[in-house]
């Protein structure tokens, strides 16, 4: 670990490569499964089901990915090598050869594994590149403010460009932006940073079950944060699953999406700084359970919105995004701290850490599908013409569930002792 204070620079070049990785995973959930469905002409069951089983794929082996970044090779020269074979696994499944099932499912695997072995390294270095707790909440702040950059250009281009209604048209232009930015990028991370990282000597060398048993085992109190992370998360994931169904059949206001989501990303930029420095005085933890307050209270007014309820929905969507940034960066901070924690004591398991965290972010977002779709199942929901139950079930699992498991995060959290 670099044992010289953490300069502005490297925290500010740590975090530009969030760019191409919010640009990579954005358009795979918005564009991909209607682009193969419209344009190359497959069954929208069958992509259902390919795209739910690479990403079941995916999600499972996370931990694993983890365990090869702790003990194989240096975390940049992974990232770089995963990231040549990311960009050849998004160019051809966005530039099909075969239209056909196999096509789909063999790149959508190259894809999203690659993404995950460029994912994963990234979260850890967190923890590598950093000396205390203050670092690393600086280097996870920055991360996640040009995540959410990444995101808001992403979202922007199609509609700058015209094309946001054709999902081949948006999937080739953010493929061409991602061919261009991303290797610049990339190179300028790798050159100007790769010589900060040292090689930990105190890596466990036990599989991943093991690694993860033994540090339960050593550290039991952590499993309260894993709750507090996995229950928050779905919460999060909810109403992101159903944002777009909210603002069509509740608010019918499905014209004004793009502006909501501009407010709501660009109040995470703006509120960044203030989180950094309340986290510096009252702690991480204290701070994230207040922005979860925050974002409960404001909430919690939804399920009395009506049709054309844009300035209220406004306001809600501005509050919310200034909790947005404390959500992202300061549970992912708390984690680098624990794995500092695991480092100090000769017991270095941080790529099994950040791959069982990464499993959980995308366990959570597997269950927000599942649980919101099977639930609209039940209520006979219909695109055309939605019935009134399925407009309650849509407030209940957009605003109220969420509201519900944020409590339990916060319960969790209050039980949680940090450990210094």
């Amino acid at each position: 670990m670099n044992n010289n204070t953490l300069k502005s620079k490297t925290v500010f070049l740590y975090g530009i490569l969030g760019i191409p990785i919010a640009f990579l995973g954005f358009p795979l959930y918005i564009y991909l499964p209607t682009f193969y469905v419209e344009h190359i002409g497959l069954s929208v069951g069958f992509v259902g089901i390919i795209l739910l089983i690479t990403r079941l794929i995916d999600m499972i082996i996370d931990p694993f990915i983890g365990r090869f970044c702790d003990i194989y090779s240096t975390k940049f020269n992974i990232i770089f090598i995963s990231s040549i074979f990311l960009v050849f696994g998004l160019f051809f499944l966005i530039k099909p050869v075969y239209y056909n099932y196999f096509w789909l499912f063999l790149f959508s695997i190259i894809t999203y594994i690659s993404y995950s072995f460029v994912l994963i390294p990234y979260l850890s270095l967190n923890s590598i590149l950093s000396n205390n707790e203050s670092e690393n909440t600086k280097l996870a702040f920055s991360r996640e403010i040009f995540i959410i950059i990444g995101v808001l250009i992403s979202l922007l281009i199609p509609y700058i460009f015209l094309v946001s209604d054709d999902s081949k048209k948006s999937l080739e232009l953010l493929l061409y932006t991602i061919l261009i930015i991303f290797p610049i990028i990339l190179t300028i991370f790798y050159i100007k940073l790769k010589s900060l990282e040292i090689k930990n000597k105190n890596i466990i060398s036990d599989n991943f079950f093991k690694s993860l048993k033994t540090f339960f085992i050593n550290y039991p109190h952590h499993k309260k944060l894993f709750f507090a992370f996995l229950l928050n998360n779905l919460a999060n994931a909810l109403p992101a699953t159903l944002f777009l169904f909210f603002v069509k059949y509740v608010l019918v206001l499905e014209e004004k999406t793009g502006l909501f989501l501009i407010i709501y990303f660009l109040s995470a930029i703006i509120t960044f700084p203030i989180w950094i420095k309340l986290s510096n005085k009252i702690s991480k933890k204290s701070t994230w359970i207040l922005s979860i307050i925050i974002a409960i209270s404001a909430f919690s007014f939804v399920p009395f919105l009506s049709e054309g309820d844009f300035f209220y929905f406004a306001i809600i969507c501005a509050i919310t995004g200034m909790c947005l940034g404390a959500d992202m960066a300061l549970p992912s901070s708390i984690q680098a701290d624990v794995a500092n924690e695991t480092k100090q004591k000769n017991q270095d398991i941080t790529g099994v850490l950040f791959g069982f965290w990464a499993m959980i972010t995308k366990l959570s977002l597997s269950l927000a599908v599942a649980i919101s779709f099977i639930s609209l199942e039940f209520t006979n929901f219909e695109t055309q013409n939605i019935n009134q139950l399925s407009i309650l079930a849509i407030i209940f699992l957009y605003s109220i569930l969420p509201i519900l498991f944020k409590l339990l995060s916060i319960i969790f959290l209050l039980k949680y002792k940090v450990t210094k």
